[in-house]
């Protein structure tokens, strides 16, 4: 069984709790992976690899992803979210185009400073466990990319302010922080109360399929996998034209090819259009050849 899971992932679960509870619907010793963790407080889009397709994830390029994330105005968390200690600042007014006005301004290349509670690592240890003991430590600033930052609504039900932001970044940007920061250059500081992964690359929520619904038997696993090539489909292809061929990818060797320029990166389909490998095309003595360097039996 290999191919890629899009899963709507639910609150109150890790990725890895999403993958443990995913493996026992496989057969055993199946491999198992996934392509970008989400906090376990957030939804939405999580891109599971099974069988051969853990051997894609580590030469895909690194996806844009799309968010929808909430942002609460006159208060701050020391986790920079509404599962951390909030503390309310006495300050949730704003004026509008101010507010419009600083949010476009964190679109393009900006800086960011990472959230303690997170992954990273500072000499050794994880940010997040220097965090639980109470100890905060300087964190360089990393260059992130908004492509799209847009507000959607502003809601005024609960004690605070609540914006809805749709943001279209690079991969390693904190939502958390990036409310933080609009916060502090409002003047009224803000904190994330929730988020939903919309998009991951190819990976979109309107085809995440629950997690409870392939748990629970409703759907079946192996007609939601999508192919091994599912998150290459924009790079080229290379179509095996004989039983030769093959059998000269799965013990390695190149193949002659009438190509005329390198290739760096591409598909290698077998004769029933299947992902067979991942090669790259180049001249030797200017004789282009197929070089593979990943093969799926």
């Amino acid at each position: 069984m290999h191919g890629f899971l899009n899963i709507d992932k639910p609150a109150k679960m890790t990725s890895t709790d999403v993958l443990r509870r995913l493996k026992r619907l496989l057969p055993k010793k199946s491999k198992i992976g996934h392509l970008g963790t989400l906090d376990p407080m957030a939804t939405g889009v999580l891109p599971v690899a099974v069988g051969n397709a853990t051997r894609i994830i580590s030469v895909m390029e690194k996806n844009r992803k799309r968010y929808q994330a909430g942002m609460c105005l006159g208060g701050v968390s020391d986790t920079e979210d509404a599962w951390g200690e909030v503390t309310l600042t006495g300050r949730s007014d704003f004026d509008m185009d101010r507010l419009e006005s600083i949010i476009q301004g964190f679109t393009g290349l900006i800086e960011q400073v990472p959230p303690m509670y997170s992954a990273l690592h500072h000499q050794g240890q994880r940010l997040y466990d220097l965090a639980r003991k109470g100890q905060v430590v300087e964190r360089p600033p990393r260059q992130v990319h908004i492509y799209r930052l847009t507000l959607v609504e502003i809601s005024y039900k609960g004690p605070l302010p609540e914006m809805t932001l749709d943001i279209l970044c690079s991969p390693g940007t904190y939502i958390r922080s990036l409310c933080r920061d609009i916060g502090e250059r409002l003047g009224t500081g803000a904190y994330m109360n929730r988020l939903r992964r919309l998009e991951d690359g190819p990976f979109r929520i309107e085809a995440a399929l629950a997690l409870e619904a392939l748990l629970s038997g409703a759907a079946d696993l192996q007609e939601a996998l999508l192919p091994l090539d599912y998150p290459l489909s924009d790079w080229p292809v290379y179509r095996l034209r004989s039983e030769q061929e093959e059998t000269s990818l799965w013990h390695g060797r190149s193949l002659p090819v009438d190509y005329r320029e390198n290739i760096p990166q591409l598909r290698i389909h077998n004769r029933q259009g299947e992902l067979a490998g991942i090669g790259r095309i180049e001249a030797d003595n200017g004789e282009p050849r197929l070089i593979p360097l990943r093969v799926f039996h």
